[in-house]
């Protein structure tokens, strides 16, 4: 696998992140690819020079430390060129008198954002020593002082990492300087095993199985969504700012301790069930959009030979999801779980190629929604155990105050959410990472943090595993009080959802139920030829009152009972029936259906006043079902209708301003369950007892319904 070549195509990951880097943020003040590596003099001292010396010769033994990648006109392609180790080759700072953690901290951004690499020239690693105190006036470091590593990422990845403090190490204990180590693969030598592999035109090759999987995969998707998931208008076509506001979290412990006991009794991975809830969240996010494509990385060091070797190995996967609203989030889960081991055994095809093998859009596109779960601290406990001896009494850890590479100002993504759980602990950290081009502030991150929080409290706290995705709600509880309540609504109106809600979670549920619904066509009723235009209407009415019969109750009621389902489903599910045979066969049903009694909220429940609603009920109903469908089918609707009858016809019907007439209101449905409870509802007064008496109808020619 050792070659002598020091010229040939980039890899796909370098061409990758050159091509991102100067598509979309070249135009950035910042710089969105450095790779921090903040060390620490824990104890003894370690002369600067000794430093830059074993730093030199890290260099020299890896050459992908000193490899330009640059866009090659004559060829028309991206290539990579080994160069040799001169002092333009890297960066190398002394820095005196950072005191104050003020001091520190601001040093310490500046390394993660600035612009100090020239990737095309080969500089692409930097080294940064800090001496804390202004008094040092010697050429050391000694304890509380800083070594900062900063690696463009087109050279280096999170698996580089170990790799590289040891080489560092083992070169401050070489007696003399030492040339390169040719006898062990390279890098470059990576990429020419990468192009064999792509190159290889067999039927069953590693990379035709991929490409076929992946044909599979993304069949059909529209490619738009990738690159838009959350939508903008300011947004401009390509150039991003590369700035960002980063929101950091612990979820809390009841509810880990239920994903936990969740995905061990259903035999699912953390990532599969972590994966499942973002997807949750963007489900309710993008207004129920139900086609979803979220981006996730993989090292792609499967082969032993390379699993030690400094370079760019990380590939971008596409999870692409068709959520079923009317699913459970169970279901999502062991959707994603198979999904999930499959994406892993094609992992090795480029990103870019998976993208142009569909033919559809750019190879270059960047997606918007990005996916990460660390199984293990990578951030804080892998860099904080590590301890390097740099010389006789001298050695340095990994130093943190605030993971640099995840809390940096810096985002890739429109969204990203990066889940880092210690089964140890166990504890789980987020990072939820948003793009300043859309989400504009940082409470507009936090809102968003909480708001995911609160799908997971739901999912695992209040048992909604077996509930359908749609009836989760983004909202707030305080929220859907506020909604509920103008005069404590404390949500700006107006603004789309990444800075509040584009429209509320009940708006969006009844345009859900009611799309494609003709709201203003009435039920083809037989005696339609009779109606009088609505001017003419007299608004009398005649009203019938009718008894089952003693037989005819009981069985429904003994049907009910047995089959455990409410007596108003039965009752609806029959009178849908109805309407389906004396409209002569119509499938698409909708009435309205009287809410008697919208108390909500406990406090209303002592109050006098009118607390009614009316509420569309609309049955999609399948002719060859049998009444036990039926009967599901219906009592699924009304139950997810009455959870959001609270919602006020008006605010439903303002959706839909063109309509003049809305039909459905013609036909209705009330179901009114009465307990003859007289004792417990008498009423004293003095020493008279007062007990409510039966409702009756009165039969009149003037009566108005």
């Amino acid at each position: 696998m050792v070659s002598d070549r020091t010229k040939i195509l980039a890899s796909s990951a370098q061409q990758r992140i050159y091509m991102h880097e100067n598509l979309y943020f070249s135009a950035s003040d910042f710089s969105v690819y450095n790779y921090v590596i903040p060390l620490i003099i824990k104890c003894g001292s370690v002369s600067i020079e000794h430093i830059r010396f074993s730093l030199v010769s890290v260099i020299q033994q890896h050459t992908v430390l000193r490899t330009a990648v640059r866009f090659n006109i004559m060829r028309n392609e991206i290539e990579q060129n080994i160069l040799p180790l001169t002092e333009d080759t890297y960066s190398f700072q002394h820095s005196r008198g950072v005191s104050t953690l003020e001091q520190l901290n601001r040093l310490l951004t500046n390394e993660s954002i600035r612009k100090y690499f020239d990737v095309e020239n080969g500089k692409v690693l930097r080294c940064h020593v800090v001496q804390r105190s202004a008094a040092s006036n010697d050429d050391s470091l000694h304890e509380g002082d800083l070594i900062l590593f900063v690696i463009h990422h087109i050279a280096f990845d999170l698996s580089s990492y170990k790799p590289f403090l040891k080489a560092f190490e083992r070169a401050c204990w070489a007696n003399e300087y030492q040339q390169s180590m040719l006898t062990i693969p390279q890098y470059i030598d990576f990429a020419l095993y990468e192009q064999a592999l792509l190159a290889d035109t067999s039927v069953e090759s590693k990379m035709n199985k991929a490409r076929r999987f992946w044909a599979n995969l993304m069949h059909g998707y529209d490619w738009n969504k990738i690159r838009y998931l959350v939508p903008d208008k300011d947004r401009t076509d390509q150039h991003y700012s590369g700035r960002g506001h980063t929101t950091v979290f612990t979820i809390n412990q009841d509810v880990i301790d239920a994903m936990m006991l969740f995905a061990s009794i259903n035999n699912v991975s953390m990532f599969s069930l972590s994966l499942a809830c973002y997807y949750a969240f963007l489900f309710k996010l993008a207004n129920h959009s139900d086609d979803l494509c979220v981006v996730s990385s993989a090292a792609n060091r499967s082969d032993k030979e390379i699993q030690d070797m400094l370079g760019m190995f990380v590939n971008l996967l596409l999870y692409r999801v068709k959520i079923e609203p009317n699913n459970t989030f169970k279901h999502l889960v062991k959707q994603i779980q198979p999904l999930s081991k499959e994406i892993l055994l094609h992992s090795s095809l480029p990103y870019q190629q998976i993208i142009e093998f569909q033919g559809k859009r750019e190879n270059n596109v960047l997606p918007s929604a990005f996916f990460q779960y660390e199984p293990l601290k990578l951030a804080v406990t892998q860099k904080n155990s590590i301890e390097l001896t740099l010389s006789e009494g001298s050695v340095i850890s990994g130093y943190y105050d605030r993971d640099l590479n995840h809390q940096n100002g810096i985002s890739l993504f429109d969204i990203s959410l990066t889940i880092i759980h210690d089964h140890h602990t166990p504890s789980t950290e987020c990072f939820l990472n948003c793009s300043v081009d859309i989400f504009k502030h940082q409470d507009d991150v936090d809102l968003l943090s909480k708001r995911f929080q609160h799908i997971l409290s739901q999912l695992f706290s209040f048992s909604m595993l077996e509930e359908s995705i749609h009836t989760l709600s983004i909202l707030l509880p305080t929220e859907q009080i506020s909604l509920l309540d103008p005069s404590t609504c404390t949500i700006p109106k107006g603004p789309p959802i990444h800075q509040q809600m584009s429209m509320s979670e009940e708006s969006m549920f009844w345009l859900d139920v009611l799309h494609d619904y003709k709201l203003d066509q009435p039920l083809s009723l037989p005696f339609d030829r009779y109606r009088l235009a609505n001017e003419h209407r007299s608004g009398r009415g005649t009203s019938i009152s009718f008894d089952l019969g003693q037989d005819l109750s009981h069985s429904l009621l003994t049907h009910a009972s047995s089959n455990n389902i409410s007596l108003e489903h039965i009752t609806f599910a029959i009178y849908f029936i109805f309407l389906f045979k004396l409209t002569n066969g119509q499938t698409d049903l909708c009435i309205a259906m009287n809410i008697n009694d919208n108390r909500y909220r406990d406090e209303l429940k002592s109050i006098i006043g009118l607390f009614e609603n009316v509420i569309p009920l609309r049955c999609q109903l399948d002719p060859h079902w049998s009444f036990h469908q039926l009967l599901e089918h219906v009592g699924e609707i009304t139950t997810n209708s009455i959870k959001y009858s609270y919602f006020p016809l008006q605010r439903i019907l303002e959706q839909y301003p063109h309509i003049s007439k809305y039909a459905f209101l013609d036909t209705s449905l009330e179901f009114i369950s009465y307990k003859s409870d007289n004792d417990n509802n008498a009423i004293m007064i003095g020493d008279t007892q007062l007990v409510p008496g039966s409702s009756s109808f009165n039969d009149n020619e003037d009566e108005i319904p």
